[in-house]
């Protein structure tokens, strides 16, 4: 199906304070994150090439590799394959993922 309404996706929550609606292409995967303040991400790495944290609204401390930015309104940030990263949500916000291959594991 090429157009997707995103109304029309069912959320389901991941982690505790982390509820995503995905769309799986052939080759990528994009989650549509709504996270709670205070919601944790704990570290982690995977095979996944990922375009992150793009953020619509709010703010996410995202920390890559041990580096820790404060994400905010049209902040990206590139995380290669198998990088650890893990990050907390300081407001309520809105995060976009893009991940290369599908994640599978999302499917």
């Amino acid at each position: 199906m090429p157009f997707i309404n995103l109304e029309d996706i069912a959320s389901r929550e991941l982690l505790p304070g982390f509820s995503v609606k995905m769309i799986h292409s052939e080759k990528m995967t994009l989650a549509y994150w709504d996270i709670k303040a205070g919601s944790v991400l704990p570290e982690h790495s995977h095979p996944h090439e990922q375009i992150a944290a793009q953020v619509i609204s709010g703010e996410f401390e995202l920390i890559l590799d041990g580096q820790s930015k404060v994400m905010k309104s049209g902040d990206v940030a590139v995380i290669p394959s198998n990088m650890v990263h893990s990050g907390k949500a300081i407001t309520d916000c809105q995060l976009l993922d893009a991940f290369s291959p599908v994640r599978e594991d999302y499917l």
